[in-house]
């Protein structure tokens, strides 16, 4: 196999850690294998996603989480349950914006991101603030460094 893909693409490499060009031969090949069953995970968790098999939340922020370093998540509006309080969905999809463009964002899943509303909340390292259309909107305010921290699985 090895020499088919040679004959076709030439010599191999990939760029090392080290950001240095690493010629790959049999044996660094079947390390490539050996991640091939966790990347179709996340492979089959995006058909999923495409298929309709989950319910998806889509949230999308404006500008202001590049100069507070926060992402909002809606709890309630007008004093009921609203946002991540109320969505019957799997996954919540947050969008990142920037000068009216979708820049970037994150996937959730919405049980991980209640459980991170609720323990950044009892630690004291969230805000909730009103806000969004007449300032009804209480909201979540969580840093994003504090998204993903080792503590929260």
């Amino acid at each position: 196999m090895l020499l088919k893909l040679k004959e076709v693409f030439g010599d191999l490499a990939y760029i090392g850690n080290d950001g240095r060009k690493v010629p790959l031969d049999y044996e660094e090949m079947k390390k490539f294998d050996l991640d091939l069953e966790f990347g179709q995970m996340g492979e089959k968790f995006v058909q999923d996603m495409q298929d309709g098999n989950n319910k998806i939340e889509v949230k999308t922020e404006r500008g202001l989480w590049k100069t507070t370093g926060n992402i909002a998540i809606e709890i309630t509006c007008s004093g009921k349950p609203s946002g991540i309080s109320a969505t019957g969905s799997a996954l919540w999809i947050h969008l990142l914006s920037d000068e009216g463009k979708i820049v970037g964002g994150y996937i959730f899943s919405v049980d991980y991101l209640k459980r991170k509303i609720m323990k950044l909340k009892n630690e004291n390292r969230l805000r909730l603030v009103m806000g969004g259309d007449f300032n009804v909107s209480k909201m979540a305010l969580i840093p994003r460094k504090e998204l993903f921290d080792a503590t929260s699985f």
